[in-house]
């Protein structure tokens, strides 16, 4: 008989809480608009159960998930209520995770202890961990991960951390017999994408490229976070490579990354991109583009896809990086491919 598929969350934010409420929102209504897949490997949306939560914000520790996720900061908009889900959200470890300039955001009560990671993931019985840190918590979301590994969970890092896609964690992952994915995930339609996309098409068209530019403003923590240089450097690294990778032609002038935290938009992400070249006799053309999308949500639509992939890969024994979503879903995968072939890929792992 199929299983609920039993999911931990290592830091309450905005990404967090759009998951939480959109795994109570599909499973209250019959509806399928937004989804990648309604079906995988039999497993739908509703399947998806919180387990466990760990974070360090004091305005998030001791209180349900399902109160937690609507707590400040957290900013992104409403998809529905949630019920009470059980799941106190446990004091976690803080390292680097919270930057300095945060820490007026994050309120850690340095007196508390933190629980015993390891323990609480094997008394929850979790499948998956999935890492929502902030960006630039190295020691942090390596703790987990060893965490994961040490408990006999499968995990998925959602942000810019170099692990699902290090040889290194992999052997590590694959030994214990447990699945990983990542790293750094994608949105449905977001900055990424839509850059890979654009520039491909350029590429595939004929049109060279002299250069090209992203820039993203938003107003949530996690561009607050990022205004720290210093915090940014593997997720400037991540969103280059993301679309350096699937060109023909790598020597072009490229910047992409953050550009600024604007309060009032909340977790609304407005992207930049624009594209400089050359076309049929050399003549110059330029595109520029606009992309406006909630953040948070965005994102969670594609881990509903990752989270039952994790599932289906732990009943069939599969171990080490899963290459087919990794690359349809993160950013920085272990192997790139081009989203089409990626898609093409991952639909033949889901059919198996």
């Amino acid at each position: 008989m199929k299983k609920e598929i039993r999911v931990a969350i290592v830091a309450v934010g905005n990404c967090a809480s759009s998951l939480v409420q959109g795994v109570s929102y599909y499973s209250k209504n019959s509806t399928i608009l937004g989804l990648m897949h309604n079906d995988i490997g039999g497993y739908l949306v509703s399947d998806i159960k919180f387990v466990a939560a760990f974070d360090v914000d004091m305005k998030k520790v001791g209180k349900d998930l399902s109160e937690a996720i609507f707590s400040e900061p957290n900013c992104t908009k409403n998809i529905c209520d949630v019920d009470n889900l059980n799941v106190i959200v446990q004091k976690g470890v803080v390292l680097d995770g919270v930057a300095d300039h945060m820490k007026d955001y994050f309120i850690v009560d340095e007196c508390q202890k933190s629980v015993d990671i390891t323990e609480e993931l094997k008394k929850s019985r979790a499948d998956i961990l999935i890492c929502y840190l902030p960006v630039g918590s190295h020691d942090a979301a390596r703790f987990y991960a060893e965490a994961a590994i040490n408990a006999g969970v499968g995990f998925v890092n959602a942000i810019p951390e170099f692990i699902c896609s290090d040889e290194v964690w992999i052997s590590r992952f694959r030994e214990k017999g447990l699945p990983c994915a990542g790293d750094d995930i994608k949105s449905q339609v977001g900055a990424t994408i839509v850059h890979r996309v654009l520039t491909k098409l350029v590429e595939d068209r004929g049109h060279t490229i002299d250069n090209t530019y992203q820039l993203n403003i938003g107003g949530n923590t996690d561009f607050l976070n990022m205004k720290d240089e210093k915090r940014i450097v593997s997720k400037r690294i991540s969103k280059t490579n993301a679309v350096l990778s699937i060109l023909n032609s790598k020597d072009i002038g490229i910047r992409i990354g953050p550009s600024d935290f604007v309060p009032h938009l909340k977790d609304n992400k407005v992207c930049y991109i624009n594209i400089k070249g050359k076309q049929f006799g050399g003549i110059p053309f330029e595109l520029d583009a606009k992309l406006s999308v909630e953040d948070s949500p965005n994102s969670a639509g594609v881990m509903v896809d990752v989270i039952r992939c994790m599932k289906i890969a732990l009943d069939r024994g599969v171990s080490g990086n899963l290459e087919e979503i990794s690359a349809y879903a993160f950013k920085s995968p272990y192997k790139q491919y081009r989203d089409e072939e990626a898609r093409r890929l991952l639909e033949i792992f889901i059919k198996k």
